[in-house]
């Protein structure tokens, strides 16, 4: 392995990945991100990447992190049920979702450690669950909190560790080669306010911001042509309205149901198998008269393109609404008593829908000795 001096330290081949969770392509021509558009000048990039089916934060991290489709890796959604294990996934519950038994493939930082490269990884999801009986170097727990210049403050801090030929070296606390940092603030003022919001100007700077931190640090250590930066998403975000709801209860009986999978898009599990063909059927009529909403069968019609059918975690039947409207449970939003009363349905932007969606479009954007492309290199859109 070659290293490289920086005038201080010898470095060997390190890379900081960065994940801007909710960080709509288009989010990139609103005038708010100087230094983002600049590292795109700079560096190598498509005009957007496109995300996978469904377009939701956990199956797409970690396709990201193993490059499988989530039939594949086992992640199809951020909430699940596995008819197998007879338990529930969920996203935002430790308990029903950092066990390594959710978690198929080999995410990067398991093949990395394998490599004897040490890895950091700031709150990337699934990156808690022991996975391969490999940890990381570093891993940082989710804290939805934690500000900013904490992260640029927490990369740099890795990068400033001895490095292997460093008077001073720890064997427990080693330099990372790799460090994957993810962002969630864009996704929660995206849900919170909607991607065409006042407020999320605010939140796209900021995260402009935080980037050109980190490029000011590098640029300091004169790590600039030594340190590789990927800047990708996960997805984007499309505004939500009370006129774009569509009443659960009014395509099937909830009781028919054993499980509801997904969201915004709809995975049912009913509760009779022998039922599963007639809620089907009962479905594509009512899909008839509603161009709102596309139905699927898992073993029969759904997309090929979706890749999403090959697992027994993707529920036998689909409601796939059009971007931008949502399905809500009468528990959740009664939509008749919420339009007379000119309630505002929360949350305000929302993701999941059809990846080639332009709205659903993400980013990706890397620069450094590892990408020796001419400045302001593209390459055609891809899907990660």
């Amino acid at each position: 392995m070659s290293l490289v001096s920086n005038g201080t330290s010898l470095f060997a081949p390190t890379t900081i990945l960065i994940s801007l969770d909710g960080f709509r392509a288009d989010f990139l021509y609103r005038g708010l991100t100087p230094t983002l558009n600049k590292f795109i000048t700079e560096g190598i990039s498509p005009k957007y990447m496109l995300p996978s089916f469904p377009s939701v934060t956990f199956p797409n991290h970690y396709t990201m992190a193993t490059g499988l489709y989530p039939e594949a890796h086992g992640v199809v959604g951020n909430t699940f049920w596995d008819p197998s294990l007879q338990r529930e996934f969920y996203y935002t519950h430790p308990d029903q979702s950092l066990q390594s038994f959710w978690w198929g493939g080999e995410p990067l930082w398991v093949t990395a450690e394998k490599q004897d490269v040490r890895v950091a990884v700031h709150m990337w999801p699934g990156s808690e669950a022991h996975i391969g009986d490999i940890e990381p170097a570093y891993v940082d727990k989710y804290n939805g909190s934690e500000i900013l210049p904490a992260k640029v403050d927490r990369i740099l801090g890795l990068l400033d560790l001895p490095g292997p030929e460093d008077p001073g070296t720890k064997s427990e606390s080693p330099r990372p080669q790799l460090i994957a940092a993810y962002v969630p603030n864009v996704d929660g003022d995206g849900h919170k306010y909607g991607p065409n919001s006042t407020e999320i100007r605010q939140t796209i700077q900021e995260a402009d911001n935080m980037l050109a931190s980190i490029l000011q640090g590098l640029e300091d250590r004169n790590l600039t042509g030594i340190v590789n930066v990927v800047v990708v998403s996960d997805h984007g975000m499309a505004t939500t309205d009370v006129e774009r709801l569509i009443q659960l209860e009014d395509l099937v009986d909830p009781d028919e149901l054993s499980h509801i999978d997904g969201w915004p898009l709809y995975g049912l599990r009913p509760k009779k198998p022998e039922d599963l063909d007639r809620l089907y059927q009962q479905l594509k009529d009512k899909a008839k008269t509603n161009p709102n909403i596309e139905v699927y069968l898992r073993d029969k019609d759904m997309p090929e393109r979706y890749h999403f059918s090959k697992n027994e975690r993707i529920a036998p039947l689909w409601i796939v609404p059009k971007t931008g409207w949502a399905i809500v449970t009468k528990k959740e939003f009664d939509i008749e008593a919420g339009r007379r009363n000119g309630d505002v349905y929360h949350p305000r932007g929302l993701h999941g829908y059809d990846f080639e969606h332009p709205l659903m479009r993400a980013i990706f954007v890397a620069r450094g000795p590892a990408f020796p492309h001419k400045a302001n290199s593209q390459v055609e859109p891809f899907r990660k």
